[in-house]
């Protein structure tokens, strides 16, 4: 599994900053954003390190159904998979992505306004 030193979020995967983690298996981590946009915002990081959606190859398909499906899992056990929710990923500087590692937003709790930016 690809795993770069310098990145915040395989830090994390790796237990070596700690975070409020609300869903670990072999491929995906998932823990509670320290600045939350909405009551409910979890981060979704698949544990292999991929900087973005532009570096998903074929061979990720089956990585991204899981981060999707373990997001709406999340979302039924914090009990906003009937109200609704925000599944989100920001790719580049300009897409907002802060941190440059794969990671999907889970957002809700709240109205979420739109368009969002």
């Amino acid at each position: 599994m690809a795993v770069s030193n310098d990145c915040l979020f395989c830090k994390i995967v790796a237990g070596l900053i700690p975070a409020s983690p609300v869903y670990q298996d072999d491929a995906v981590t998932a823990f509670r954003d320290i600045n939350a946009q909405a009551p409910i915002h979890i981060l979704l990081v698949p544990n292999q390190h991929l900087a973005s959606t532009n570096d998903l190859q074929p061979e990720h398909d089956a990585l991204v159904g899981r981060l999707v499906r373990t997001a709406a899992s999340l979302a039924e056990g914090e009990g906003i998979h009937h109200s609704g929710y925000r599944l989100v990923t920001n790719c580049g500087r300009e897409g907002r992505q802060a941190v440059m590692h794969l990671h999907f937003h889970l957002l809700g709790g709240r109205h979420l306004g739109w368009p969002p930016g």
